[in-house]
């Protein structure tokens, strides 16, 4: 029979004194056997010891921002089963036991707690539109199997923990998280969960447009990096469209006339011509380099133990998850 899961709760924090304690007591209640982790990331208000005196592991990383934060905890801790949720008190401890049974059950690797907002106040308005529009990106990029990909709450193998790359700063990573599981064919799911404002006094640590602007371009980063060949091709059919806009023109008058009086006209469009050739195959050979990437990173992930089916838990340790 197999031994019952080490589930390790690991809760990024920057400025979260208000909050740090309620979340800890809820994490407690629901998951009893799991350790908790908070990582204080530089804060000035006694995020720390607030987190220590309510019984948390309390560790310090001193690089500012939440990926490098989330680098640091997923290098450190181990366990079977990863909780991760931000230490606001906005997320439903309640809902991390489904979370876990869902990625037990189905042997997943990643479970997105989707957000249902149960307070018109808890999503601002940007935050809201921001988030539709950058999954949407994702998923018109790289598959239509995430509804939420800037939620703060996940569940994760200790495949998917141990296999990434962690490469971002801030809260970009999030974005990464979604990207390194659908880019590999992981198996993922969700499951949603109430979403409510911060506590009174809290203030949120995210800046809708700074922070916007880095997501988007860490999926445009990402796309480069993953799709090099699509990425390419794209930028080369809008050189080719342009050089065609200026060449018309000049190949009309040719026609008509023998002559070439647009001159510097026609360099431009034939540069944009060579142009639009290399994107091209600078795609093609950029997308090689990626296949050969991917094969390593899947063969990294393939390299740990999955983890163990349902039917192996102790009934105790079952019903112990499900409450």
């Amino acid at each position: 029979m197999a031994a019952v899961p080490r589930v390790a709760v690991l809760i990024p924090c920057y400025n979260e004194a208000i909050a740090i304690g309620q979340v800890i007591s809820d994490f407690r209640a629901h998951l009893p056997t799991a350790t908790i982790y908070v990582y204080d990331n530089n804060s000035s208000d006694g995020t720390a010891a607030v987190a220590r005196q309510a019984g948390a592991v309390v560790r310090n990383e001193i690089l500012q921002g939440k990926g490098n934060v989330v680098r640091r905890m997923f290098a450190d801790i181990e366990a079977d089963i990863f909780v991760l949720v931000d230490g606001d008190d906005t997320y439903d401890a309640a809902s991390a036991p489904a979370m876990i049974r869902a990625l037990v059950d189905n042997q997943l690797d990643m479970v997105i707690g989707t957000r249902a907002e149960i307070a018109q106040a808890a999503y601002r308005s940007g935050h809201r539109l921001g988030n539709i529009v950058l999954t949407g990106l994702v998923r018109l990029v790289f598959g239509n199997r995430v509804s939420d990909m800037l939620s703060g709450y996940r569940v994760f193998s200790r495949r998917f923990v141990k296999s990434f790359p962690a490469l971002a700063d801030g809260f970009e990573t999030e974005t990464e998280f979604t990207v390194h599981a659908l880019d590999l064919a992981m198996p993922t799911g969700e499951v949603p969960t109430p979403y409510k404002e911060r506590p009174a006094g809290s203030v949120s640590k995210l800046r809708t447009y700074a922070d916007g602007i880095r997501i988007l371009r860490t999926i445009f980063l990402l796309v480069k990096e993953t799709r090099p060949l699509r990425f390419f091709s794209i930028a080369g059919a809008l050189l080719l469209v342009l050089a065609m806009i200026l060449a018309i023109p000049v190949i009309r008058v040719y026609l008509a006339t023998g002559l070439v009086p647009r001159l510097p006209t026609a360099v431009l469009a034939t540069g944009l011509v060579l142009l639009a050739c290399l994107a091209i195959v600078c795609g093609l050979i950029l997308d090689s380099v990626a296949r050969g990437r991917k094969e390593m990173k899947r063969l990294a992930y393939l390299a740990i133990p999955a983890m163990a089916p349902t039917y192996g838990l102790p009934a105790s340790a079952a019903d112990e998850i499900r409450e």
